[in-house]
């Protein structure tokens, strides 16, 4: 054969059976015989015939891919969340195309339209830190019938599903942990507030002051970026006053990272003087020269939970239901010698 693109008339003028029984064999019709069906796929191999997936996929209403939209992939929350969607959903025959927003809504929009361009049969989201208007998202939702999902970041739109961790439980958790070692001022690293996670963790870590009688005070709270030289930064800050406090919630374990390597370039003691606790459970937390205490935001369990949800919605839509589901995962306190006292 030449190197044209062989088609299933070829095939059916080679056999001199018709095209629709080439076309039936090749999809394992049961109204084929198995005698037909093992004939058409060894001609087609022969042949070297290639399958239009595209063509497939329209017919069949499925391509078999998802997509996955995070603000950076080599972060190991992210990546293990990735790949807790593909243990979930390989095994269905799916193939995961993941993009980057880079923590830019622009971005964002553009992979939402290349992923719905590309008839995925389902998009999983966390929004960027830059995403205060959802409008496109909703716009995608009425005039597709393409499922999105968030998970950890997200944001209250109708008709989304989410997986999430309980983002206040870990900051009130985290914090009434400080507060049970004996710390009276806890200093708190909070994330951008655009986001709900960090509102949430926010929330957690007052609500916790407040139920043990300890006050809030406005300038222990330190907007930063989840980097280490933003948590280093922020301890210079807060040591060039008077009132230092004698421990931090960091929102970030990255952040954490910096303050802990700032405290002991002070020379001040880590968890005698100042305890430290982060958030996530970075891999480096249990590594450190002093580990680090961390929340755990379980991230292969939420992306297998998230794949569980798109195939829970297609047995539902398959049955004429479509129901909303937010997940939310318990998130778990790992307690380690940064913030031991007792």
């Amino acid at each position: 054969m030449d190197k044209k693109n062989i088609t299933i008339y070829d095939i059916s003028e080679k056999l001199n059976i018709s095209a629709a029984t080439v076309s039936r064999a090749l999809n394992d019709d049961p109204k084929v015989s198995q005698a037909t069906k093992e004939l058409v796929l060894k001609t087609a191999k022969e042949m070297n015939y290639k399958q239009n997936k595209l063509a497939k996929a329209l017919k069949s209403g499925s391509t078999k891919n998802v997509g996955i939209i995070v603000p950076y992939i080599n972060t190991n929350f992210f990546s293990s969340v990735i790949r807790g969607v593909e243990e979930e959903l390989t095994p269905q025959g799916y193939h995961v195309i993941i993009c980057q927003s880079h923590e830019d809504y622009s971005v964002e929009i553009k992979q939402l339209n290349t992923l719905l361009n590309a008839q995925v049969d389902c998009i999983f989201m966390s929004l960027s830190k830059t995403t205060l208007n959802t409008d496109y998202i909703t716009r995608a939702l009425n005039t597709n019938n393409t499922p999105i999902i968030f998970f950890d970041r997200k944001k209250d739109i109708s008709g989304i599903s989410s997986v999430t961790i309980d983002d206040y439980k870990g900051g009130y958790l985290a914090t009434e942990h400080l507060i049970k070692q004996g710390c009276k001022n806890i200093c708190h690293f909070s994330g951008n507030h655009n986001l709900e996670i960090y509102q949430q963790r926010y929330n957690g870590y007052a609500d916790a002051l407040k139920a043990y009688g300890l006050t809030l005070k406005e300038d222990y709270i330190i907007t930063t970026a989840s980097s280490i030289e933003s948590g280093a930064d922020a301890v210079r800050k807060l040591w060039d006053r008077d009132d230092v406090p004698d421990a931090i919630f960091s929102s970030s374990d990255f952040a954490a990272l910096g303050a802990c390597k700032e405290l002991k370039a002070k020379g001040i003691n880590i968890p005698n003087e100042v305890a430290v606790i982060g958030f996530s459970n970075e891999p480096f937390t249990e590594y450190m020269e002093m580990p680090m205490s961390s929340v755990d935001q379980t991230p292969v369990l939420m992306g297998k939970m998230a794949g569980q949800v798109f195939l829970e919605g297609i047995n539902e839509s398959n049955s004429g239901m479509n129901i909303q589901k937010k997940v939310v995962l318990k998130p778990e306190l790992l307690i380690r010698k940064s913030s031991l006292r007792k």
